[in-house]
């Protein structure tokens, strides 16, 4: 019954998030809206992320009329730490509205699988280490959706590395944090056919599309907001066809960002992305004027979102005595590991000054061999024996 429970809670978030529009790229882990940490969840922990965005423009490309394009999607992340350092995710889109006219959706779209070996980290360093591998499962009925990162309806596959640098490493929700990532998508779509909107003709694509993404975001947390700043974009190795592809230049988008920790187990999230890359327009527009002259992504996008903790279900009687008492026992953890690597220096010195030692003494027993050989051997060698 609690997995009922914390299922229609979920849902009933999620219906209320998506009554305007989800993103795609969505975070369900630790980080930020675009820019993902290295932390792992920790073990047991079940969390559930919606997120929502909006972008509207108005094309007059047709004489005496006007179109308006909406970005319309609607997404979820179910996140689960397996263990320590492993983290599953499944994260479904919804909803994607694809311009099609009066059916113009997909319902579902595309699925996202994804694994993270994340919360690695080196002895006394601020920084841990992670990676993430991600496959796209093409569940949609349309893809090649103007507005949209390109998909070409195939198996796609993306791998990210991940660090994050904490200023205290102890209590990262405390001071200031900075994400970094970089990552390679291999889109797998040699053969596959592209339609541009609902014309008949289409264009097989004849070379491997693959892309390299990066981002930067740096997060400095209070009490009960956490103020962020993101920079992340792509470039592609290898663009789709330029007859039919929508999404195939390069972006730059700058996203500040503030979070509300309403509960320890909720948080509310706002944020915008502002595209400050060029409108450069590298699409063919051969079958459909009216996108002509319309950017190639977004300008800009006003993100909402939510994530909330399902499990363990002892999150929601935790008390400020209990952190207290978990801290304590943190601070101790880390005295404890001090006083180990202190002990481990000082043993680790002893051996090193007996090794030179040891040296010295090898040293001095072949130079007396050499004198030995040589014919050159005199008493006092034999005094420095004695001595030794």
């Amino acid at each position: 019954m609690n997995w009922l429970k914390t299922i229609l809670i979920g849902g009933i978030l999620f219906i209320f998030l998506s009554t305007t529009n989800a993103v795609s790229r969505i975070n369900g882990g630790y980080g930020l809206n675009n820019v993902r940490s290295a932390w792992s969840l920790k073990p047991g922990y079940l969390t559930l992320t919606t997120k929502t965005h909006f972008f509207g423009k108005v094309s007059s490309q047709l004489q005496n009329s006007a179109v308006t394009y909406w970005v319309v999607q609607g997404a979820f992340s179910l996140n689960y730490g397996l263990n320590e350092h492993l983290e599953l995710a499944l994260t479904p889109i919804v909803y994607q509205d694809n311009h099609k006219g009066e059916k113009g959706y997909n319902l579902p779209d595309d699925l996202y699988l994804s694994v993270k070996l994340g919360s690695y980290d080196i002895t006394g360093s601020s920084i841990k280490y992670g990676f993430m591998m991600q496959t796209r499962f093409p569940t949609a009925k349309y893809h090649n959706v103007v507005f949209e990162p390109y998909s070409a309806g195939s198996i796609s596959w993306s791998f990210k590395g991940l660090a994050t640098y904490s200023k205290d490493p102890l209590y990262p929700e405390e001071d200031l944090n900075i994400h970094f990532n970089l990552g390679y998508t291999n889109f797998n779509d040699v053969g596959q056919k592209l339609a541009f909107r609902d014309h008949l003709d289409t264009v097989a694509v004849r070379a491997m599309s693959q892309e390299l993404s990066y981002g930067v975001g740096f997060e400095i947390p209070t009490s009960e907001f956490d103020f962020s700043i993101e920079l992340y974009g792509n470039s592609f190795l290898q663009k789709p066809p330029k007859e039919t592809a929508f999404s195939r230049e390069n972006y730059l988008y700058l996203t500040p960002g503030i979070k509300f920790q309403a509960y320890r187990w909720l948080s509310l999230n706002f944020s915008t992305d502002l595209r400050i890359s060029a409108n450069n327009d590298e699409t063919e527009y051969s079958f459909d004027s009216r996108i002509k002259g319309m950017p190639n992504y977004p300008s800009w996008r006003v993100n909402l979102g939510a994530s909330m903790i399902l499990l363990p279900t002892k999150v929601y009687k935790v008390d400020e005595k209990d952190i207290l008492i978990k801290k304590a026992e943190s601070r101790r953890e880390l005295f404890e590991q001090i006083i180990r690597e202190q002990r481990e220096t000082e043993s680790a010195e002893q051996e090193l000054e007996r090794i030179k030692s040891e040296r010295r003494k090898a040293e001095r027993e072949l130079e007396r061999l050499r004198r030995i050989l040589e014919g050159e051997a005199r008493p006092k060698d034999n005094e420095d024996d004695q001595n030794n």
